[in-house]
């Protein structure tokens, strides 16, 4: 049992018989053990030497143990850490290895998974292993996954990931979807909704992703769904650039206490901006900085600041940027 820390049978059976005896001599251990005095001796001067017995100055020859936490921890300790450091490198070569083959390669670009089964192991798997966040595109009807089902979510969002998730409008009409959704989104989910999605799509990390090639499941055809598993690419750049741009244009899907959600038919709502907040806009689009505008119109930075980041949240935009495209959008200029 402790070869892992270096030991020999011969050397574990000497130590094991050690520990039980205050000193004991070559004989003592031999009578113990069953093995035969030389060999003992030869098996304490190497526990010796590993630090895991001592001699003493009695006559005849004693030892006694050291202790097992001083003596054998230590060791393992070092190789649990060296096996840590030897795990890294293989993944770094593993990486490496990869991206070279990607090259030559298509198969390590894209893998197709056959299945529904498969599919439901793989975006556990990818959510499992997810850091940082989750980009996903929700048609109606599921593939693989029934709504309400993903408990990987709510696992991954538990340990700080992020997730965006796009709903179509369609996705809705799916019994227990709205309740479905609110738990989501009351767990952290940043949620919004279009019109319509062009696929289903999953993006893990932003270095992995999975959409379905073929129709499949309960919404597609009576075959089974194949599905690509697409890494690091110029493909996989292109979803990802796909889930932002429609990411951009859809309507923040809003919580209500009572459980109600807003904005699940995707349609950008009408929002009635103030005489000032719209003069404030026109400035803003037309690049005059904060404190400009508070001067021109009358107002304090501070207060031009507040009304922007009003509008902002009644937009669902994260930048200026969005704002100037939302607000052309629901005509507020």
């Amino acid at each position: 049992m402790l070869e892992a820390a270096g030991l020999t049978p011969a050397e574990e059976a000497v130590y094991r018989t050690l520990v039980t005896m205050p000193t004991a001599s070559a004989d003592d251990i031999a009578k113990q053990s069953g093995l035969v005095p030389l060999e003992v001796e030869r098996v304490l001067a190497a526990l010796k030497a590993k630090g895991l017995a001592s001699g003493t100055d009695r006559t005849p020859r004693s030892f006694v143990a050291n202790p097992p936490d001083v003596a054998l921890l230590p060791h393992l300790q070092r190789q649990s850490d060296s096996l840590d450091q030897a795990r890294a490198a293989v993944t770094d070569l593993l990486e490496t290895y990869r991206r070279t083959r990607r090259r030559r390669d298509p198969d390590q670009l894209i893998e197709v998974i056959t299945g529904a089964e498969g599919l439901r192991q793989h975006l556990r798997q990818i959510q499992d292993s997810t850091r940082h966040e989750m980009l996903w595109f929700c048609k109606a009807q599921y593939v693989a996954m029934p709504s309400g089902s993903n408990q990987a979510e709510f696992d991954a969002l538990a340990r700080g990931v992020r997730y965006r998730v796009l709903y179509e409008r369609a996705f809705f009409d799916d019994p227990g979807a709205v309740d479905n959704v609110a738990d989501g989104v009351r767990a952290g989910e940043m949620a919004r909704a279009v019109p319509h999605l062009p696929l289903r799509l999953a993006v893990a990390d932003r270095s992995i992703a999975i959409c379905p090639l073929v129709p499949g499941g309960p919404g597609g055809s009576s075959e089974e769904p194949t599905t690509a598993l697409v890494r690091g690419s110029n493909l996989l750049e292109a979803l990802v650039a796909l889930f932002e741009r429609y990411w951009v244009d859809a309507v923040p899907l809003h919580v209500s206490e009572s459980g109600t959600v807003d904005g699940t038919d995707g349609a950008a709502r009408g929002h009635e901006l103030s005489a000032t907040d719209r003069q404030l806009l026109s400035l803003l689009v037309a690049g005059v900085a904060d404190k400009a505008i508070a001067s021109q119109m009358g107002l304090s930075r501070r207060t031009v600041q507040r009304r922007i980041q009003a509008m902002m949240a009644v937009a669902g935009a994260t930048t200026r940027m969005q704002l100037a495209w939302q607000a052309a959008r629901r005509n507020w200029m």
